[in-house]
């Protein structure tokens, strides 16, 4: 199937806008490429240091000059329940890097912090720049220049984004994702919704609370609702980053390990001069399309409208808003996985998962097929394969996937889609631009037109909630809460309480300049607004009654104030100084100051 007009007419229009920036990088790249290994270039003092601590074979062979060594860069720490599992991975990756006559080290770790533990928390404000940190903790990994070749361990939110972003740096060697896999299904999302919003009303206490947030995350693995998390596991075998049919295995399980062997395999195959493949090379404008037609097609997070950017740029390839709009228009949402639907992604890998999705976008020319992955030059094609253990568990064996989907409700074909438009949509109007997820959405809420009620923080609309101020039609404006004003937290907790006022027939909504949880969608939420409030946007001269119209068809967000009032009208002022002090925010007082907009990926490094 030849590909879609719009989707190549998208392409070429990204790779003339990056074509200076684009060549610039890969010629960086190619000044880094070498045909030797790269601890030939060490002296002997360099490399005794780096070899010290190593096992004797270890040393034998690195010092020998023979066979690859691979960096291992590792988001572990065993609060996060996604990045438990890899507690148990550096020692069995390095044995299977001698099995393949190669070497491994632990290059570095990175931080990792859950989304989840820090919601509605001071600590969430350190979030989004934690991305920008473990890239340059990933740069900082590889900097002894003794590897050939990178295994990066991560999962969760801005930690796979941060990881690839810091890989980019070192372009020039190959890199395999290696994912640790979903905790198994739960309690089911449905009753967890269910109990958030009976606490949020005050008719269960935190026990019950508890009891039910513990039934859903109960285990090691990624969270099971499709998140931030799991959208960077689909983006990441979408874009080709790991291994096919990798994503949603769950940890401790045979095929889970054996995908862990294979992914030292094939990164060892292609750290060889004849099978040469480093990211830079794999990483591609067609790539970044792909990775953007996965994240429509599933209804996928909208921090990625966010990460995708900043990956981006660090391959020297510049996409933005416009770019994922109009790929929305022609990409239709296959999947319904909560909060789209009551499934979740076991489900989902289930029912097709991603090979079942891949090869439906194939088949209707909405993917690039011939591109580089960490197969080589092979394309997608063989992500449309399951995978399984051969007769004797000893191999993984790759099969044609199913014919169909394996539950309708869950992931259909591109005949019968979801919806004929992707799960996002950009917003446009006199505020600026911003972003909403329609995926979730019903019909009756993708239009809102109602006051505005401001509010500088998010606990001020929880009081206002809960004291019964709230019980009416109202846009809730939610500002100073972008990445030049205190990081850009998500604001997920504020989703129950919306939730209720939804649920008793009030036509509410979210204005936003920070960010919702992947998880979020049942309340629509303009959000990631740009220009923010703390950079004089629009958002700032909103106040309490203004008429606010959201109509996500349309793409439109819109004051209803005359072009000469609302240039007449002075910015709202809010003092700032409390989101510099406590949980380490002091450390990231210039990242604020030079943090750029939402727009371009709310970013410190490009």
């Amino acid at each position: 199937m030849p590909i879609n007009n719009k989707v190549q007419t998208i392409t070429e229009r990204i790779i003339e806008r990056s074509f200076e920036t684009r060549t610039k990088y890969l010629a960086e790249v190619k000044q880094s490429q070498h045909a030797e290994r790269s601890r030939s270039r060490l002296s002997c003092g360099n490399l005794a240091h780096a070899i010290a601590a190593t096992s004797f074979d270890t040393k034998q062979l690195i010092a020998s000059g023979h066979g690859p060594n691979l960096a291992i860069v590792t988001a572990y720490n065993d609060m996060l329940s996604a990045h438990q599992p890899y507690g148990s991975y550096p020692q069995k990756l390095k044995e299977a890097a001698l099995r393949c006559g190669a070497t491994a080290q632990v290059a570095g770790g990175v931080p990792a912090m859950c989304d989840g533990v820090t919601q509605g928390r001071a600590g969430m404000e350190l979030s989004l720049f934690s991305r920008d940190v473990i890239a340059m903790a990933t740069a900082i990994a590889l900097s002894h220049d003794m590897f050939d070749g990178g295994l990066y361990l991560g999962i969760c939110d801005k930690i796979v984004p941060g990881l690839v972003i810091g890989a980019l740096s070192f372009g020039h060697l190959p890199a395999v994702f290696v994912p640790a896999g979903p905790m198994p299904s739960g309690l089911a999302n449905t009753e967890k919704v269910r109990v958030r919003q009976l606490y949020a009303e005050g008719k269960v206490g935190r026990e019950e609370l508890l009891a039910a947030e513990s039934a859903s995350y109960h285990s090691p693995g990624t969270c099971t609702f499709y998140g931030t998390a799991n959208s960077n596991q689909m983006l990441v075998e979408i874009m080709g980053l790991q291994l096919p049919g990798s994503s949603f295995v769950n940890p401790g399980t045979e095929l889970r390990e054996m995908f862990n062997d294979a992914a030292v395999s094939q990164l060892v195959k292609i750290t060889e001069p004849s099978q040469l493949t480093p990211i830079a090379k794999i990483l591609s404008e067609k790539v970044f399309v792909n990775g953007i037609v996965g994240l429509l097609a599933t209804g996928g997070s909208t921090n990625h409208t966010l990460h995708l950017i900043a990956m981006a740029w660090a391959a020297g390839i510049q996409i933005n808003w416009q770019d994922m709009a109009d790929l929305s228009e022609v990409v239709p949402l296959l999947c319904h996985i909560y909060p789209n639907g009551t499934a979740d992604i076991n489900h989902f890998a289930a029912a097709g998962g991603m090979q079942f999705l891949i090869r439906e976008l194939l088949g209707a020319g909405l993917l690039h097929r011939n591109v580089y992955t960490v197969l080589g030059d092979s394309g997608l094609e063989p992500y449309c394969l399951d995978p399984f253990l051969n007769n004797d568990k000893s191999a993984l064996v790759w099969r044609p996937t199913t014919a169909e989907s394996g539950n309708l409700e869950i992931i259909r074909p591109v005949k019968k889609p979801f919806s004929s438009h992707g799960g996002l949509q950009l917003l446009k109007g006199n505020l600026g631009n911003g972003v909403i997820k329609v995926s979730a959405l019903k019909t009756a809420q993708l239009k809102v037109k109602a006051p505005a009620i401001v509010f500088h923080h998010q606990d001020e609309l929880l009081q206002k909630f809960k004291a019964g101020e709230l019980e009416k039609d109202f846009i809730a404006v939610v500002r100073f809460q972008g990445p030049q004003a205190n990081g850009m937290p998500e604001l997920h907790k504020l989703t129950p309480s919306l939730g209720v006022l939804q649920d008793r027939g009030y036509h509410v909504a979210l204005v936003t300049d920070g960010r919702m949880s992947g998880a979020s969608g049942k309340v629509p939420a303009a959000i990631h607004l740009s220009p923010e409030a703390a950079d004089g946007g629009a958002i700032a001269k909103i106040r309490d009654g203004d008429m606010l119209e959201l109509d996500a068809e349309a793409g439109v967000l819109q004051l209803h104030l005359s072009e000469q009032e609302l240039a007449a009208r002075p910015l709202a002022e809010c003092d700032l100084s409390a989101n510099t002090v406590g949980m380490g925010r002091n450390l990231f007082t210039n990242m604020r100051a030079l943090v750029n907009g939402a727009e371009s990926g709310g970013s410190i490094l490009y």
